[in-house]
């Protein structure tokens, strides 16, 4: 009602009951705030240990140091390595200019015994770079038939002796057909044994296709 103002007993107990309900939530703000701040370093100290690093150790309790040894040993195997690999190289150059100095030297010449065995194994050489057929076999008994092995036997009495061209050497050939049938790269002498090998086995081959099928005077 207007105009109407409360007793001042009435007031006073009125303002009593506000100030206690204030106060009461002040006291539980304040409680509420002193927990939490007791609580933040319990909660904050958990968290400062878990972030240090854990270093190790050795049996001894004391720091554990780096094995040296572990760290050297790589640098070791690579210089070894280093090593190997130009000891390799220096053997592949050193391999490669030997066959070199090989391939530029001319071959040493072939050597023949100075008798019959000889004298057939040359001439078989040059038959063979030549083309022309025939044998070891085949030269020696030819041979041994007509000369018996003498490069200088020359017969004087068949029919070409009585003509003025006897045959001559190893394979008793005639000059005309020594001339005919020379092979180039040996002597022009007809007694030559390896010219007059030669000859006669080039004669042989065109005639009877190879001195091996010749088994009698030819």
């Amino acid at each position: 009602m207007p105009g109407f103002t409360l007793p001042r007993a009435a007031r006073i107990a009125r303002i009593t009951r506000t100030h206690k309900v204030a106060v009461a939530v002040l006291a539980a703000a304040g409680a509420t705030t002193g927990l939490a701040v007791t609580a933040a370093p319990v909660n904050a100290a958990p968290a400062a240990h878990a972030s240090a690093a854990v270093k190790p150790v050795s049996a001894s309790g004391m720091p554990a140091k780096a094995d040296s040894a572990k760290v050297e040993r790589p640098v070791r195997a690579s210089v070894a390595d280093r090593i190997k690999v130009t000891a390799v190289a220096k053997q592949d150059r050193a391999a490669e200019q030997a066959a070199s100095r090989s391939a530029e030297r001319p071959a040493a010449p072939k050597k023949y015994a100075d008798n019959l065995d000889g004298w057939i194994r040359q001439a078989l050489d040059i038959m063979k770079s030549k083309g022309i057929p025939g044998s070891y076999e085949g030269l020696h008994r030819n041979i041994m038939r007509e000369s018996s092995g003498n490069p200088n036997a020359v017969n004087g009495w068949d029919v070409n002796a009585v003509n003025g061209c006897p045959s001559k050497g190893l394979l008793q050939v005639i000059q005309p057909t020594f001339e005919a049938y020379h092979v180039a790269g040996t002597a022009d002498n007809l007694t030559d044994p390896v010219a007059n090998i030669t000859a006669a086995a080039n004669y042989a081959a065109h005639r009877y296709g190879s001195i091996d099928n010749v088994n009698s005077a030819y």
